[in-house]
């Protein structure tokens, strides 16, 4: 109630009132501020997961054609033989380790329970295929992007493995690049066409459905 009986009774009241919704709108615009913090963290987090998944979905499913399974073979379980070959699969078989972990630490459950077989399978020594794994992470990918669902009759190939490209492997690893030259100009011109992997979120999983991982 306003009292009106007095100048100095009715400017005490104003003042109250004034002192009460300026109190009441700083609440709501910190209220306000918060719950935008809040949201702003939530979809830099939310960014970033689909960035690593979508670079591990390129890793593991940028190929349609070729050997579409994770060679597990080791440099020590190798013949000096067949030494000058084995680049490329080790490159390709270390890019898809780095995508298995990225999914075990921000997968879902089922992705997470798959790079786990994956991995195990990978320590096993035998080898790996990925198709399974890069289903469910294009499936999450196109719905937390709010894409509609790909149509039940498209047939779609069996996805692999990206093949690097002759590059990539030579920056990774400056020793070995220097001791292999002969099998670095093989890469060169048996995979020059091949996809290049990212190393980062690929990245890195940014979605699209090309070679990550992860994406």
């Amino acid at each position: 109630m306003i009292d009106f009986s007095s100048w100095h009774s009715l400017l005490a009241t104003l003042i109250g009132l004034a002192l009460f919704t300026l109190i009441g709108v700083g609440i709501r615009l910190l209220t306000m501020l918060t719950i935008q913090q809040r949201r702003e963290r939530m979809n830099r987090q939310i960014n970033e997961r689909l960035r690593v998944l979508m670079a591990a979905y390129r890793t593991l499913g940028g190929s349609f054609t070729g050997d579409l399974v994770v060679d597990p073979a080791h440099k020590r379980d190798l013949g000096a033989d067949q030494l000058s070959g084995s680049d490329r699969n080790r490159r390709i078989r270390d890019a898809v380790e780095a995508a298995l972990s990225d999914i075990i630490l921000l997968g879902t459950e089922e992705q997470v329970r798959l790079a786990g077989q994956a991995a195990a399978e990978l320590v096993a020594g035998r080898p790996v295929p990925t198709h399974d794994l890069v289903v469910s992470l294009r499936n999450f990918i196109r719905k937390a992007l709010s894409l509609e669902s790909l149509p039940a009759d498209l047939a779609l190939p069996e996805q692999g493995p990206a093949r690097p490209s002759s590059n990539g492997g030579n920056k990774g690893d400056g020793k070995e690049g220097g001791k292999g030259g002969g099998g670095g100009a093989g890469d060169s011109g048996g995979g020059g066409g091949g996809m290049g992997l990212q190393g980062g979120a690929d990245p890195a999983l940014h979605h699209s459905d090309t070679d990550g991982h992860v994406p």
